[in-house]
């Protein structure tokens, strides 16, 4: 039994070397082992065919015997490495390494490998990856770009106090990575503010992901925020996808018409802020996040919270720096101011008519409340512009709506301001309160009205004297 096993090992051994031969005869590159002296033992037949040699003309003797400028023999005796060195063969600068291999018992075999056919491959691919590295550079500076907040302050028109005095908080809340609660009617400038906060932050070289919570169903809704793991829910295909939040990584998110936020992704949204960590949906891993979180509703969210459509600890972990945009009509003085910016802002981006206001326009504008806020100004403007022709903006290039009668647009005024939401006239006295630091002349300045007159709203709308603002 004994002879049997010796000759069952010694095939085992012979079908050993005849495979790593076949292996080592048949990698691209050519390889050679020398021992530790520099004598040749193994030549394959890729190296010989590059040559013009066969293996047993070189088996046995010593590498310089064979090979022009080898370093085989040196690695042997100093037992260094050398890894993508350059040799010259047959009058090219070839890319080689040199491994020095020892065995258990001590014995030691240099490994040698031609890594390429000629070193101008290696420049080659280094010029290919070079260009590979500037586009991937470019497209990550594109999708910064478009990832990018696109407004500053500056952005921002208006020259009123209460204007100025707002873009000073925001400027302020820019320097902190605390919540952000933007609040005020539609078209009031919530998502230019939001830009400009993070424009301002040290964040802007990181992501802006916006987000309207209005505009999304509301059963994608907790996929889009916070993503989901291949095959999560039906439809979600084979490869998953990140949420919003992991986007912003590093940057900041905007939550746009977060009072539209269904009640059952609240507690999931007030978990990642509080944890700064989520788990994508269907997802057993949490994945660590780095944002700042800038909000903004139309709504009075207090208001949903006592009808119980929006969570009170969510409520209080979005409103640590509320921020109130006020309506056009709370700001007549700066009507003029953004009617001119946005003249100036469609003639850069859409080439349309660089226009003045006549002063007729100009007292209409003042007078004309703007129910839709800057987007409705924006909105006629656009009209006209595209229409018409001179240079300046006459009441006949008005919309019917405009060019309404005195007494027409006084009934107007009249019917709107008192169909005004009490809420949001509420939230106005109680945000220049604020700015006033309870100082009720001050604060009646800031809105335009009498001391008494604000006594008087204060008591109607059941504001106390001393509110805590």
């Amino acid at each position: 039994m004994k002879p049997e096993s010796n000759v069952q090992r010694s095939e085992e051994l012979e079908k050993k070397v005849k495979f790593y031969e076949i292996i080592l005869n048949n990698i691209h590159n050519g390889v050679m082992i020398t021992d530790q002296a520099g004598k040749v033992i193994f030549f394959s037949k890729t190296y010989s065919n590059f040559l013009g040699l066969s293996p047993e003309e070189v088996l046995g003797k010593h590498c310089t015997e064979t090979i022009e400028n080898t370093r085989m023999h040196i690695v042997g005796q100093t037992r260094v490495p050398e890894i993508n060195y350059s040799q010259r063969i047959k009058g090219m600068d070839m890319v080689v390494q040199r491994i020095p291999i020892e065995m258990e018992d001590g014995t030691l075999f240099v490994f040698g490998q031609v890594m390429f056919k000629d070193v101008r491959d290696v420049h080659t691919l280094a010029k290919q990856l070079n260009l590979l590295e500037t586009k991937l550079e470019l497209y990550e500076k594109e999708l910064t770009s478009l990832r990018s907040s696109k407004y500053t302050f500056d952005n921002i028109a208006g020259d009123s106090r209460i204007i100025q005095e707002i873009k000073n908080q925001a400027q302020k809340a820019a320097a902190t990575n605390a919540p952000v609660l933007l609040i005020g009617e539609s078209g009031t400038g919530k998502e230019l503010f939001a830009h400009a906060i993070h424009y301002a932050s040290a964040r802007r070289i990181h992501p802006f992901i916006r987000i309207n919570c209005s505009a999304i169903p509301r059963e994608l809704m907790e996929a889009e925020l916070f993503g989901y793991e291949p095959g999560a829910f039906t439809g979600a295909g084979n490869k998953g996808k990140p949420g919003k939040f992991e986007l912003a990584q590093g940057g900041s998110i905007f939550l746009d018409e977060i009072g539209e936020l269904p009640l059952d992704v609240q507690p999931k949204l007030l978990r990642v802020l509080e944890e700064k960590e989520l788990e994508r949906l269907g997802g057993t891993r949490l994945t660590k996040l780095d944002f700042r979180l800038i909000a903004a509703s139309n709504r009075d969210l207090l208001q949903l919270v006592e009808q119980g459509k929006f969570r009170k600890d969510l409520y209080y972990r979005l409103n640590v720096i509320p921020l109130y945009i006020p309506p056009v009509r709370e700001r007549k003085d700066d009507v003029v101011t953004i009617a001119k910016h946005l003249i100036e802002k469609f003639y850069r981006e859409q080439a349309t008519r660089l226009v003045e206001l006549s002063p007729e326009v100009i007292d209409i504008f003042q007078k004309y409340p703007w129910p839709g806020n800057v987007r409705e100004l924006s909105n006629v403007l656009e009209r006209i512009l595209y229409t018409i022709d001179g240079n300046s903006i006459a009441p006949r290039h008005l919309p019917a709506f405009l060019r309404q009668t005195g007494e027409e647009r006084q009934g107007r005024l009249e019917t709107q301001l008192k169909s005004l939401n009490i809420s949001r006239e509420k939230d106005a006295i109680i945000h220049c309160l604020r700015l006033a630091k309870n100082n009720k002349i001050e604060a009646a300045r800031l809105l335009g009205i009498h001391r008494t007159g604000l006594y008087r709203k204060m008591k109607k709308l059941e504001i106390p004297l001393n509110p805590d603002v």
